[in-house]
């Protein structure tokens, strides 16, 4: 990414940062006697206590917000902790549990249920609930989590990430978000922060970005009305004609566009999740839905709906396996084949990278062909047989994620990402997945349900699935 974006970009967060923590700064001072060296816990207290009314209620967890940004990384820690300690009285609860064991009749046992709900809710529940009312309170919220993940492993932290958790999937419905296409007339903030959250295909340059939304491309947005200025996931489509196997052809700034309407195929390229603080919280697969449905309705001459996907953990488990190799990698020949394509190579992981990373003709046709050959094979067995711990899911995430999604493994391109990074990651290699409107449940729940990945059948008889 370019100086310009990334100072840019740091500009921006900054301001808005600024301007989000003055406002909490006056609400706080609304507070009287309000002050930062007040004990800490004390603090929340007052808040929980809620005595003032609504508007020294919303101050104080402002004052609150605006001290836990303010904090270093040790200071965060007993903030957290602090308001992780604000849990359910176990005495009132057994309490509670006792009352609701020796209830008799259905009016009283659905009274004792009731009470041991409302005192098994921890107080810091409604603390944290108590941030949705001020300036961003919501986005604070979110970062918090963020915050949280990263210390799970502290169990009274957990606790209180769980508790988070279970509020933002409420509050994140996928019935509250809102679909928003992002164009070049789309705010300047929101823009640079299209570039901030890019991490699958990175902007470079504002050409770059102009290019991604040009009239033969479409972006697209999930927003939550309480941060309407913060994208939550979005993804880039290419309207093209006929799959796309190769994401530099996809991606270049010197192709000549494409009038839409004449487009057959939308192409997914790029997904990506920009709110840390929602991990767990699924909208992918919605909104991968939900912009079928809008690019057909805009364009009715569209008849394929195709990801161009990467394959982040390809090398890594190919490497690995050729590591423990056990006499089930590779098939009768295909040693020979990678060996005669690339004479040159100290190992069989040096002869597959010769093979996957080679861009000029080569000299043997034949020889090529058939070494390219074992690289597809392996790639569908990776994509359609390897599982990780849950036998009946897709050992690579992305993998997983569009095939639980309802979409079918249609074609395994060779050199589709030769980035650097798509080198380091997968060979090269890039997939298409295809999303056909009249399989996308019958293909979900077949893979919910049974693992059973959806794959043409030359790519299955390839993994030999």
């Amino acid at each position: 990414m370019s100086a310009d974006l990334l100072s840019s970009e740091a500009t921006l967060l900054n301001r808005a940062l600024r301007r989000v923590r003055g406002l909490w700064t006056d609400m706080a001072g609304m507070v009287a006697g309000a002050s930062v060296e007040a004990d800490l816990a004390q603090r929340m207290q007052d808040c929980l206590a809620a005595r003032g009314g609504e508007a020294s209620a919303r101050a104080r967890a402002a004052g609150l917000a605006e001290a836990y940004l303010a904090r270093d990384e040790a200071g965060r820690v007993e903030f957290l902790r602090t308001l992780a300690a604000f849990d359910s009285d176990p005495a009132a609860v057994a309490e509670a549990a006792a009352v609701l064991a020796a209830a008799d009749g259905v009016a009283e046992r659905a009274a004792a249920k009731t009470r041991l709900r409302r005192i098994l809710e921890p107080p810091r529940v409604r603390l944290l609930t108590q941030f949705t009312s001020i300036p961003n309170g919501v986005k604070f919220l979110v970062d918090l989590r963020a915050d949280l993940l990263a210390r799970a492993a502290d169990p009274l932290l957990g606790a209180l990430e769980a508790d988070l958790r279970g509020l933002l999937a409420n509050w994140f419905d996928i019935g509250f978000l809102e679909l928003r296409r992002i164009d070049w007339t789309s705010p300047a903030s929101l823009l640079e922060k299209l570039v901030g959250y890019e991490a699958v295909h990175r902007i470079r340059t504002w050409r770059d970005l102009k290019n991604r939304l040009d009239s033969d491309r479409r972006c697209y947005a999930f927003v939550h009305p309480r941060m309407p200025d913060e994208p939550l996931i979005f993804v880039e489509v290419a309207l093209v004609q006929g799959i796309s196997g190769n994401v530099q052809a996809l991606l270049d700034q010197n192709a000549p566009v494409l009038d839409a309407r004449r487009a057959d195929t939308a192409i997914f390229y790029s997904i990506n999740n920009c709110q840390r603080g929602l991990d767990g919280i699924s909208f992918g697969s919605f909104l991968i839905k939900r912009v079928v449905t809008e690019l057909g309705h805009e364009f009715p001459n569209l008849k394929q709906f195709s990801t161009l996907s990467p394959l982040p953990g390809f090398r890594r488990w190919l490497t690995a396996q050729l590591v423990e190799e056990d006499g089930t990698l590779l098939q009768d020949g295909e040693e020979d084949a990678l060996r005669a394509a690339a004479p040159g190579a100290e190992s069989l992981g040096a002869a597959l990278a010769a093979v996957a990373g080679r861009r000029a003709p080569p000299k043997d046709e034949a020889v090529a062909s058939k070494a390219e050959a074992v690289l597809i094979r392996l790639c569908a067995r990776y994509v359609l047989a390897e599982a990780g711990r849950n036998p009946k899911r897709a050992r690579d995430p992305v993998a997983h994620f569009h095939l639980s999604n309802g979409a079918r493994l249609e074609r395994i391109n060779l050199r589709g990402d030769t980035s650097d990074k798509g080198f380091r990651e997968s060979l090269g290699l890039m997939v298409n997945y295809l999303y056909d409107p009249e399989k996308i449940e019958t293909n979900h729940e077949a893979y919910a349900g049974e693992g059973r990945r959806a794959a043409t059948p030359s790519l299955r008889k390839l993994a030999r699935v």
